[in-house]
């Protein structure tokens, strides 16, 4: 590892751009993420979300622009940038036969990693899925679900994960198990960059919140620096403090393009 991976963010983005044709999905999108925090790309669908998250994974390459994971870039060396990454994608990647610890002691069989059976009971409970550990994968619910997919991603010691649209189509239940497996993550040092067209869970969950609006970051702060970009409303001497939602909003002018590929970006 050189001293810039040491030092340096855990995730830069320069200038990246990325078209299809005409459509132009990424329009020099910038951003840092600092090492163990947890880090929301927010927007709507069609904004260029999981395009952005799909480079940094090198499974796409950008038209412009450089992106570097763990001070790796991921266009002129992206082998060691896949080895600083996990990425779970919007649907659990878990094999509903198996039982979930069969699920995990695959994957860590599959990294030539020692000792894969007590690698899945820690992670096991980590996760708080020991007492369904034994159980197939098809009896659990949607978050259990997730909760295993997140788990099976950080097999291997990770210092990034990619969490693309991680509680999408989950009960209010589910993604609250979700929230506070990410919330764990970073307090054991992951960096987690996290997609999501969720307000409340940008809210929750995030360090820091860029807003993508049709390909470019048009703000990018913590909660309270976006907080005070809305103008305060006072009454009776009582000051209103936003949401997210009204500053999103405000900010994109509810003027979204949609994605005319009809796909999810």
């Amino acid at each position: 590892m050189t001293a810039e991976s040491i030092a340096g963010p855990a995730i830069r983005v320069q200038g990246l751009e990325k078209s299809y044709g005409k459509l132009e999905v990424l329009r020099g999108v910038d951003f840092d993420v600092a090492r163990g925090t947890i880090f929301a790309l927010l927007g709507s669908n069609g904004s260029g979300k999981t395009t952005t998250v799909r480079i940094l994974a090198t499974l796409l390459k950008a038209d412009a622009g450089t992106a570097s994971v763990n001070g790796f870039d991921v266009a002129t060396h992206p082998a060691n940038a896949r080895e600083s990454i996990s990425l779970t994608g919007q649907f659990a990647a878990v094999d509903e036969i198996l039982s979930g610890r069969e699920n995990l002691v695959l994957v860590a069989k599959l990294r030539h990693l020692k000792d894969p059976g007590a690698i899945a009971d820690d992670l096991l409970d980590r996760f708080s899925l020991t007492g369904a550990g034994a159980r197939r994968v098809s009896t659990y619910s949607g978050g259990m679900r997730r909760r295993l997919d997140i788990a099976m991603s950080l097999i291997g010691n990770s210092p990034v994960i990619f969490l693309d649209e991680p509680t999408a189509g989950l009960d209010p239940e589910a993604r609250i198990e979700v929230w506070d497996a990410v919330k764990e993550l970073a307090g054991n040092g992951t960096t987690v960059l996290l997609t999501t067209q969720y307000l409340d869970e940008a809210e929750q969950l995030a360090d820091r919140i860029a807003i993508l609006h049709q390909g470019r970051i048009i703000v990018n702060g913590t909660l309270t620096e976006l907080k005070q970009l809305f103008p305060p409303t006072t009454v009776e001497y009582v000051e209103k403090q936003p949401t997210l939602e009204e500053i999103f909003l405000a900010i994109i002018g509810g003027d979204d393009e949609s994605d005319a590929t009809g796909t999810n970006n």
